[in-house]
């Protein structure tokens, strides 16, 4: 019953001795050693490049978030368990995106009338003329008419298939590429690297230091939503619940009561860390003193932020594909 613990997603990990191996965790990860201003635009543009994008552009920041990963120098026992399950997932939302019906605009109003058309015959030797252009279906399985109690044919048109290319792609891009810069980046310099970012906006009245503070607090309160939500799951194990003894009724309102236990346990927690907030002063840290820059950034940042330029550049040019 520990396999949310097995899952570090959205939980950095720090440098230690990693226990009865006595291999450190992370050591050796060169993405820990990167500067985290730079770890975070790579983040956004990961998150943003996809958009209006084409699928060839998409499938290439998969490829290139994979790659990342595995010439990383985490272990491999933080992501080989999140890193399968969720390209499980993608590919099963691509799958169900491209098989579902992807529906269709109304036919257009012709423009000019029918009798406008004339056909000209060709000569008895000539073969008949071939349809020009590329398929709109590329792969149909099933028989092409169905009676009213048989299920249709499952058609994979071109806009089913770009929808379940596009559906897969940012759903692995958005959730791996987040769990990558949590993974390897402490929460205080998050914290430190956004403020940062966000300095400009003071002189618009923008609570900056306010706004750390608190993704600071939500940060630190994803491990305490985790033990709750597996001490919940704990305790309907050990009751040795059946969901298809109880019926679907049962089942459903089993887990409606499951998720407002969490819920009032999360606020619980919420209210106890605000009490002990406001014992001790109500005081928070700097952002600067959360976190100290290195003085001169390292040449793996250099060439992370090169690389972050040529990437920018190869969106301009190639990204529509």
């Amino acid at each position: 019953m520990d396999w949310l613990r097995q899952l570090p997603i959205g939980q950095y990990v720090d440098d230690g001795d990693g226990g009865r191996n006595g291999d450190r965790v992370g050591g050796g990860s060169w993405l820990k050693r990167l500067d985290p201003r730079v770890k975070l635009v790579w983040t956004v543009a990961f998150l943003v490049t996809p958009i209006l994008a084409g699928p060839l552009w998409r499938v290439a920041l998969v490829g290139l978030l994979l790659l990342i990963t595995a010439v990383s120098g985490l272990p491999w026992r933080l992501w080989r368990q999140s890193l399968p399950l969720l390209i499980a997932l993608a590919l099963l939302v691509g799958l169900l995106s491209a098989l579902l019906p992807a529906g269709g605009g109304a036919p257009a109003s012709l423009q000019r009338p029918p009798g406008e058309l004339r056909l000209v015959p060709g000569s008895p030797g000539e073969p008949a003329p071939s349809r020009s252009g590329l398929s709109w279906e590329l792969v149909r399985w099933g028989p092409v008419t169905a009676g009213p109690l048989e299920l249709g044919p499952l058609v994979v048109t071109r806009r089913s298939a770009e929808l379940g290319i596009n559906g897969a792609t940012l759903l692995f891009t958005v959730i791996h590429s987040a769990n990558l810069l949590l993974l390897s980046t402490p929460p205080e310099e998050l914290v430190w690297t956004i403020s940062w970012w966000l300095g400009p906006l003071r002189a618009l009245g923008w609570p900056v230091e306010r706004l750390g503070f608190t993704l600071l607090l939500s940060l630190r309160f994803l491990p305490l939503v985790q033990e709750e939500l597996q001490n919940l799951l704990r305790s309907i194990a050990t009751r040795a619940v059946n969901l298809r003894l109880l019926g679907w009724k049962a089942s459903l309102g089993l887990v409606l009561a499951v998720g407002e236990r969490l819920l009032a346990n999360v606020l619980l927690r919420s209210e106890q860390g605000a009490e002990a907030l406001m014992a001790r002063g109500g005081m928070w840290l700097p952002p600067d003193r959360l976190h100290q820059p290195a003085a001169t950034p390292t040449f793996a940042s250099l060439a992370a932020a090169l690389a972050l330029a040529v990437l920018l550049a190869l969106r301009w040019k190639v990204g529509a594909l």
